[in-house]
This record gives C-alpha cells, sequence and structure tokens, in this order.
C-alpha cells in the first residue's frame, strides 16, 4: 500500500503525459473519420411517456477510464449523446470502477469530459473495485468525493456510502469499507445504516435504488459469468453478500444497480430476487469494457424512466446514439 502510493506520484505523472498525447491522437482519428465524431441524432434519449415520467436518468457501469488507452472515448460519446436527449435528463449514474486505477489524472480527465460536454445535471457515483484496489482510504475518499462533490454535493454516511433524493426518489449508495481487490467490505456499521435509510425511503411505498458495483453471490450467471466457479463468491461483492441480501428482503419495490461483470445486454442482464419477487437486480455492461455475452462491445449504458406505478429500463447504445430494441428492455410493475 506504502509503495503503492509513493509511486502513485511518478506514475500519474506518466500517465498524465501519455493521456495529453493520446487526445492528439483520438482528435486526428477523429478528423480522418476512422472514429465516430459524434453519436448519431436520429434516435435520441425520449421518455417512453413523457407527460407522466416521474424521473428519468441514465445509468453507466464500468467506465473505467483509463490513463493508458482510448477508452475516454466512450464516455465522451456518451456525454454527447446524453446532451442530445428529446427528454431533458435529470441525472447520471456511474455504478462503480469509474476509473481503471484511481490514479488523479483519470479522475481530473473524467472531469474534464463533463465540463467539455456542459454536464450540470445530477451525478451519482459510486466505487468499484479498481477505483479502491491497493489506495490508501483516505487517498480514496480525497480522489472519489472530489469529482463526486464537484457536480452534485453529498454527505457520506460512511466511508464510501450516501444516500441521495432525487424528484422524491432515493438512492442509496454502497461503497466498501475497506481497500480491496475485488470484492466489497461491506461492514455491521453499513449494513445498520442501510437498513435504516431503506425503512425511511420505503416507508411512503416508493421504490428505491440501491447502488452496489458488484452482484450478489450466484446472481446474473455466476459463476459462469465470472470465468471462476473454484470459488462460490468469486466475481460477486463477496462474503457480505448473504447479509445484503436479507437487508434488502425485508422491503418492497428495491431496484438493485450494479455493474462489475462486463457482460452485455441479455440473459444475464435482469433478475428477480426476495421471497416474494421484491427485489429486481440489474446488472449493467460496462461502458468502457469490451463486454462479453449477450451484446457485445464497448459503449453500452441505459436509460432509466420512473413513473408512479412502474419503472422502465431501456437499453441503450450510447456511444452511438441508438436504442437497442424492446426485447432488451424490462418494465417493473410496482407494488
Amino acid at each position: 500500500m506504502a509503495i503503492m502510493t509513493m509511486l502513485d506520484g511518478v506514475f500519474g505523472a506518466i500517465a498524465g503525459v501519455f493521456m495529453k498525447l493520446m487526445s492528439v491522437v483520438l482528435s486526428l482519428m477523429v478528423s480522418a473519420g476512422s472514429m465516430a465524431a459524434a453519436p448519431a441524432t436520429d434516435d435520441p434519449i425520449k421518455a417512453t411517456d413523457e407527460e407522466n415520467v416521474q424521473l428519468i436518468v441514465e445509468v453507466l457501469a464500468d467506465t473505467q477510464l483509463n490513463a493508458f488507452n482510448t477508452n475516454s472515448a466512450y464516455l465522451d460519446l456518451a456525454m454527447q449523446d446524453y446532451q442530445n436527449a428529446e427528454t431533458d435528463l435529470e441525472g447520471l449514474l456511474i455504478l462503480g470502477d469509474v476509473t481503471e486505477n484511481s490514479l488523479e489524472c483519470e479522475w481530473n480527465r473524467i472531469s474534464e469530459i463533463f465540463n467539455a460536454n456542459g454536464f450540470d445535471d445530477t451525478l451519482l457515483l459510486a466505487t468499484g473495485n479498481h477505483d479502491i484496489r491497493l489506495r490508501d482510504m483516505e487517498q480514496i475518499k480525497d480522489r472519489f468525493y472530489g469529482l463526486q462533490n464537484e457536480f452534485t454535493v453529498v454527505e457520506p454516511e460512511g466511508e464510501l456510502n450516501y444516500s441521495y433524493e432525487l424528484n422524491g426518489y432515493t438512492f442509496i449508495v454502497m461503497g466498501s469499507d475497506t481497500s480491496e481487490m475485488e470484492e466489497a467490505n461491506i461492514g455491521d456499521e453499513q449494513l445498520a445504516w442501510l437498513d435504516a435509510t431503506m425503512s425511511e425511503a420505503t416507508a411512503d411505498g416508493k421504490p428505491v435504488f440501491v447502488i452496489l458495483h458488484q452482484v450478489l453471490a450466484n446472481t446474473h450467471g455466476l459463476p459462469y459469468t465470472w470465468g471462476n466457479g473454484s470459488n462460490k463468491t468469486a466475481g460477486s461483492v463477496g462474503e457480505d453478500s448473504d447479509a445484503i441480501y436479507n437487508v434488502l428482503n425485508k422491503y418492497e419495490n428495491v431496484i438493485l444497480l450494479t455493474g462489475h461483470l462486463h457482460t452485455g445486454f441479455g440473459q444475464y442482464t435482469y433478475e428477480t430476487l426476495g421471497d416474494n419477487g421484491n427485489i429486481t437486480s440489474i446488472n449493467f455492461p460496462g461502458l468502457g469494457k469490451d463486454c462479453i455475452q449477450g451484446i457485445e462491445g464497448y459503449g453500452q449504458g441505459a436509460i432509466m424512466e420512473v413513473y408512479e406505478d412502474q419503472v422502465i429500463i431501456r437499453a441503450r447504445d450510447v456511444s452511438n446514439g441508438a436504442y437497442y430494441g424492446a426485447e432488451y428492455d424490462l418494465t417493473i410493475d410496482l407494488k
């Protein structure tokens, strides 16, 4: 940990120079026509029912912006598609692994992309394992909350967890209490906070949206979708999975939003959990990762529309500006 922190400045400086060089290369590629200069505008983001929609946000996962590759282009294209929306969006959610290495230059680059595209709506970020691995927790918090609060100010209610109300709907953002490599450590204090926050948020019967980077164990095709069947928790949030599930299972209309698996839209995207089907778990593809299974490739995201009696998830190719089609969508009828 100490060695990684010591090397961070040197590594970050080198990465910063490389990132500037790549920006020039990308500009030349766009000019030459070898990359899409902008997403199409003939199938813009638009609410299914503009008159009755209560909340509409974009959902991305695993942007994993890396100073040493070109995947920042996908976030830039997604933000252009966001700004082209016919229905005004009210926010953007990124479900963890915001960066690849949690380098300062990576966090700064994301800020630059948001500002360059005029983003000024609600931004809710969660941390993933790539944002926290091999990092001092204070450094993690400084970089994470630095970007988060540049756009939307939140009050930490633990190390990396907080809640936020948007248009009367509660979003609960969970995060590991300690630096971990792949899984997350969700301690007793955060579990108690989760329970209390959900109790208050669901009192009026509205759905509650829980953001957790990793999926629960044995869901969304695990262990197959992680490619490792030797560890029963591989690919999941880890040993605290059952404890998290037990809290969520106490409440109705729970929408669990996750990433981490890098599987494209398809058979492993949506899953109904809970004793009476009260939890809808959604695993979103990675924007900045080459997704496998289902729809393959980069640039996948989704639009989430919230109505009084249902929630609609619409799969979208945010890098090319088009919906994938109804076969990849989900309508959740609220109880």
